[in-house]
This record gives structure tokens, C-alpha cells and sequence, in this order.
């Protein structure tokens, strides 16, 4: 099991997908973040998942609420996270990239140390800045960005010391956006080994 807690984004509008992709039934789960913490429990000795409410969820998990008066941005989640845990270093995960597996995991935490800010999967392309490790000295930054309603995560990683790990399987970070996608998923998820 890693030792470093895993932080679940599930805050996130799904304005794509037409509705709270969290809440998308899958794996035999009720919701999509339900079959997510289940299995990340399973390889994080701590898993939290970092929401707006937790009144939506079936299940009993540990929950990090966004600000209120905040819309919709993972600056507020990467801020409630810091304040909420005492860990100098966080493993987070969007709710919407079920094919992320201990693997991958294992190569992002071989790369960190002390030094950088954040350690951030890259495939061919482009970056996962939802999938990756992210340091408490990032938190001024974030706070900052929060008072602002400054919420490019992109800026902040090009000024920062950040190192990008590359992954050239594309499906393991796939992104369930839109409802085609999380359709192709679910035939990919209940499809027999080759």
C-alpha cells in the first residue's frame, strides 16, 4: 500500500457529459466515484474524495468540501485539500479516469522527491494535471489563485519546479468527457481479457 494519501476530484460541473459523471453508474458500483474509491482504497493507506457536497454520494467516505461561494474550479479543491489533510505531499485523481492502476501510481511516486512541487503524468497527448502529486508548497500559490479566481492550473506548473513523468498507453489516463466516452468505457471495462 503507498503511504501517501490519494485525494479524489469529484467536484467538477460535467457540463460535457450533460450530467454528474461522478454519479454515472459503473464497474457495478452505483456511481463512478463509489467504484473509484473502492478500488483506490485498496493501494492508498488514506483516500478522500475532494467535492462541493457530500449529500449526493450512497456511500460513507472520507469527504473534503470545496468553499461554498466557490464555482466550480480544482484550485478550490487543491486548497480545502491542504487545509483539510496534514501531509506535505498528496497523490490526487480525477473521478473521471477509472484506468489509472497501481502502475501507474507506482512510476509517479518513484519520480517525486524533495524539491519539486508537483509530479504530473504526460502521455503523447498532452499533460493529466489531475493525475499526479501535488506538494504543500504549492499551497500560497493556490490560495492566491482562489482570492484571484485565477483557475489555469496549466500557468501555474509552466513557473514552478514540476517534473512530468511520460506514459505512452493513452488508455490507462482516458477521460470519461462525454457520454460516447463513458460508453466505450463501460464496454472496455466489462470486456474479457485478451
Amino acid at each position: 500500500m503507498f503511504s501517501l494519501p490519494c485525494v479524489l476530484f469529484a467536484g467538477g460541473k460535467s457540463s460535457r457529459m450533460g450530467q454528474d459523471k461522478s454519479l454515472l453508474s459503473f464497474g457495478g458500483f452505483s456511481s463512478l466515484a463509489e467504484f473509484q474509491y473502492d478500488r483506490l482504497t485498496k493501494l492508498f493507506k488514506h483516500v478522500a474524495i475532494s467535492t462541493k457536497t457530500a449529500d449526493k454520494f450512497s456511500f460513507q467516505a472520507h469527504f473534503i468540501l470545496d468553499p461554498i461561494e466557490v464555482d466550480y474550479a480544482p484550485t478550490a479543491g487543491f486548497v480545502s485539500m491542504f487545509h483539510a489533510l496534514e501531509n506535505d505531499r498528496v497523490m490526487v485523481l480525477s473521478v473521471d479516469t477509472p484506468f489509472v492502476g497501481e502502475r501507474e501510481f507506482r512510476v509517479l511516486i518513484e519520480a517525486d522527491h524533495e524539491g519539486m512541487d508537483a509530479v504530473i503524468a504526460r502521455t503523447p497527448t498532452g499533460l493529466h494535471p489531475l493525475c499526479g502529486i501535488y506538494h504543500r508548497s504549492l499551497l500560497g500559490e493556490f490560495e492566491r489563485m482562489l482570492r484571484e479566481g485565477d483557475h489555469r492550473l496549466g500557468k501555474l506548473l509552466s513557473s514552478r519546479q514540476i517534473r512530468y513523468v511520460d506514459f505512452s498507453d493513452e488508455e490507462a489516463f482516458a477521460n470519461l468527457n462525454h457520454p460516447h466516452e463513458y460508453q466505450e468505457a463501460l464496454s472496455r471495462f466489462c470486456a474479457p481479457n485478451k
